[in-house]
């Protein structure tokens, strides 16, 4: 889909976003069934950023940042921008300059299937990056693409206003409709584990916490007292 551009979309609540960014990749991740998580080359530029915030979305063509610019537009603040691209590419297609535009708009970072570069300017500034890679190679403006259409980023198929959630391990995708939903499920599962964390500091083993012993044994797994000869 080509040269479309929408200039305004529906989001999740805040509440919502707010509760999924203190959750963390990790817990949204396992709270919606295990879904969402986008390819592991996907690095954080910089550790310690930790970002929600509702996706606008751009279509972006190999060797081209042309979208990236026309989303910048349409971008409201708290939104993570997304760029997906229509064939496996690297290039250099986000710099300093770039992020300096988008931090003036308000988004809260973005996520791109493509590389970055000025690395270490980006990073100066703190505004948060997760990119496929990072590479001087820059790109061009010729290629017309589209900006909040649905889109595949790095695996996952991602709407114009679905949660991006990402940080040191990596970036989920929440559907917007299974936002509230998910955060609930999250605090749930947040909450079980201050439990178990609690047992393990005292001590008591992952196999007795989690009841492991008779699912192993009935795999096959014995104990020897003794060395073997």
């Amino acid at each position: 889909m080509n040269g479309i551009v929408v200039r305004n979309i529906q989001r999740a609540d805040k509440s919502a976003i707010d509760t999924l960014e203190r959750l963390g990749v990790s817990t949204v991740h396992e709270a919606q069934g295990r879904s969402g998580l986008m390819q592991p080359y996907m690095r954080p530029l910089w550790r310690g950023a930790r970002i929600a915030g509702a996706a606008t979305t751009a279509l972006c063509h190999p060797g081209d940042n042309w979208m990236i610019h026309v989303a910048a537009e349409v971008i409201k603040p708290g939104d993570v921008l997304v760029v997906a691209c229509s064939s496996e590419n690297a290039d250099g297609a986000f710099g300093e300059l770039l992020a300096t535009s988008l931090k003036a708009r308000g988004a809260k970072g973005i996520v791109l299937d493509l590389g970055c570069r000025d690395a270490a300017e980006i990073s100066e500034m703190h505004f948060p990056v997760w990119s496929r890679a990072i590479s001087a190679k820059g790109t061009v403006k010729a290629s017309v693409g589209s900006v909040n259409v649905p889109v595949v980023c790095a695996g996952v198929h991602i709407k114009p206003g679905d949660v991006v959630v990402a940080d040191d391990d990596g970036v989920v995708v929440v559907p917007r409709l299974d936002a509230a939903k998910v955060a609930k499920a999250g605090e749930e599962r947040e909450k079980k584990e201050a439990g178990s964390r609690a047992r393990l500091q005292k001590g008591e083993l992952g196999l007795d916490l989690y009841d492991m012993r008779k699912a192993l044994a009935e795999k096959g797994l014995k104990y020897i007292d003794g060395p073997l000869d």
